[in-house]
């Protein structure tokens, strides 16, 4: 009984020695990105990569989730008669839930795995030790524009996520099942408040800033050689998806 004791407190202390790391790691990030935000060219390279590069999946997750939803929603209303809302049921669910939502896991499983795998080679390869020796800031030239790149970009990946699923379900709203296109606009013109943008847009933002945080500090003390590497890439993907859930339903809960 008490060596099991013992396990859970030594369990429980890692707990919260990597909880006191990621928070101190998420200040300093937080205070390079004031005071040291890297050269413009930096940060664009990372929009480049976290932002263009992954609008292929964001389009093509959001024609089908569109779709999906038309599909679903439409059946659903049908039942009651209420076949004009369904641009309001697909609209409402877009912006507030599941463009925030799986636009993040989009970007989490392309370019926050790649974040973490990038930095985590450089930390295996000496590389962050040959900044540090130099008394170089690694924050400055690795992490602030990956920062500033994943708050600019899932934001907007969000905005076109929506647009896109919007109109997947039209396509198969109207043309395929028949709703009147008045209907579909119209109600979701009346109903669609700036609120629901709003908390959307708010939600992507926050998805962001856990994207390259968790990515960032994975890769930053990853363990040593290959395996240490995938470990923390594989780390960082399911925890960043976790939290992005977790947080998702307390701003839910406060934007409501």
């Amino acid at each position: 009984m008490t060596q099991f004791i013992r396990a859970i407190g030594r369990h429980g202390l890692a707990v919260l020695h990597e909880l006191g790391r990621m928070g101190q790691f998420l200040l300093h990030a937080g205070y390079a990105l004031l005071r040291q935000p890297g050269r413009p060219v930096h940060v664009l390279k990372q929009i480049s990569f976290i932002g263009a590069k992954s609008l292929f999946v964001i389009v093509l997750t959001a024609a089908f989730t569109g779709m999906v939803l038309g599909l679903q929603g439409y059946y659903t209303l049908a039942k009651f008669g209420s076949e004009g809302l369904l641009g309001t049921a697909v609209a409402l669910s877009l912006i507030r839930e599941l463009g925030p939502v799986l636009s993040a896991l989009m970007v989490t499983g392309r370019a926050g795995s790649a974040i973490t795998a990038e930095i985590g080679i450089m930390r295996i390869s000496e590389q962050i030790d040959a900044l540090e020796t130099m008394a170089l800031d690694p924050f400055k030239y690795l992490v602030s524009p990956k920062f500033i790149a994943a708050m600019l970009s899932v934001p907007l990946l969000c905005a076109i996520f929506d647009v896109v699923g919007i109109y997947g379900g039209w396509l198969v709203g109207v043309k395929l099942l028949g709703v009147n296109p008045g209907a579909y606009f119209g109600e979701m013109y009346r109903s669609v408040l700036w609120k629901d943008v709003w908390s959307g847009m708010v939600k992507s933002y926050s998805f962001g800033v856990i994207i390259a945080w968790i990515g960032c500090y994975k890769g930053y003390y990853a363990g040593h050689g290959a395996e240490g590497v995938s470990k923390a890439t594989t780390e960082s993907v399911v925890l960043t998806s976790v939290l992005i859930l977790v947080w998702d339903y307390f701003l839910t809960s406060i934007l409501l």
